[in-house]
């Protein structure tokens, strides 16, 4: 018995101390590829959004290059392994079809996932950005290689595989934009009229909790549109990023205060359109009602 014990230790003993030299190395190269992978990371050295935000993107890209590699690493040495008691050709040819199968059966997921690696790579955006894709429009409360999913304005969440998506404007980089049109009387007096619209815009400047909004402007850039009915003058405004609705409102509560002051009239003109009559009609039509 113990000669028989003495001989399958003196058979396994090769084959184990191969085991342990796999481990090993599998662990060691690991261990190598984790440091690797941190070498990419680029830490934040101010606490600009850009550096933060190139952080982010390097953290996420040196975690899918390890993620990858590890696993590659992990196959190998299951194979060399497997390799010690047996002849893994037909395995890894039959691994090989399974894969090739997989592939044609996941090409929508390989998709997603190659989207998702350009998205972070190339930082079309990240968690907290509002952006819009293709009809939606929200903040983006998760993002994976996968997919994204964003939070829009009902308060929905919306999930959008990544390999569908062709098209993103985000809105929440260096600034947003917003124009208001003001119509006013045809009547009333450009050069009063500006006059007051630069009042109201200086106004709104020199206001302390609403200066830190404003990127530029409110700038006026003049008589957009005019006919019988109206005036129509233009101002443009740049905010900081998804701030442009709020400043746009409070701009315009200024501009109507400020022409109420003036004693300015706005258009009080209602456009009539008729349909299956002739030109004369409706301009005799529009010239009654502004009697």
């Amino acid at each position: 018995m113990p000669s028989s014990l003495n001989h399958w230790v003196y058979l396994m003993l090769p084959h184990a101390l191969r085991l342990l030299g796999i481990l090993v190395i599998a662990l060691a190269v690991n261990r190598l590829l984790r440091a690797a992978s941190k070498l990419i990371i680029k830490t934040a050295t101010a606490q600009t959004r850009q550096s933060q935000l190139r952080e982010q993107q390097t953290r996420t890209l040196a975690g899918i290059i390890y993620g990858t590699a590890s696993k590659v690493v992990w196959a190998v040495a299951l194979l060399m392994a497997l390799h010690e008691f047996m002849d893994v050709t037909p395995a890894v040819a039959l691994a090989g079809l399974a894969s090739l199968a997989f592939g044609f059966g996941a090409q929508n997921l390989v998709r997603d996932v190659i989207t998702g690696f350009y998205i972070v790579l190339e930082d079309q955006y990240v968690v907290g950005d509002t952006v819009q894709i293709s009809d939606y429009t929200g903040r983006v409360e998760h993002l994976t290689l996968r997919r994204t999913v964003l939070r829009d304005a009902r308060g929905a969440l919306v999930t959008i595989a990544n390999g569908e998506i062709r098209t993103v404007s985000n809105l929440s980089r260096d600034w947003s934009q917003a124009f208001v049109d003001v119509s006013l009387a045809p009547e009333t007096p450009v050069e009063k009229t500006l006059r007051a619209l630069e009042t109201a815009a200086a106004a709104l400047r020199a206001d302390p909790a609403w200066s830190q909004a404003l990127v530029d402007g409110p700038r006026i850039l003049g008589v957009q549109d005019f006919d019988r009915t109206a005036s129509t003058f233009r101002l443009q405004v740049r905010t900081a990023p998804t701030r442009q609705d709020e400043v746009a409102r409070e701009l315009r509560r200024r501009i109507q205060a400020e022409l109420l002051k003036q004693g300015i009239p706005l258009s009080s003109v209602q456009r009539i359109e008729l349909t299956g009559v002739s030109r004369s009609l409706q301009e005799a039509a529009q010239s009654d009602t502004a009697r």
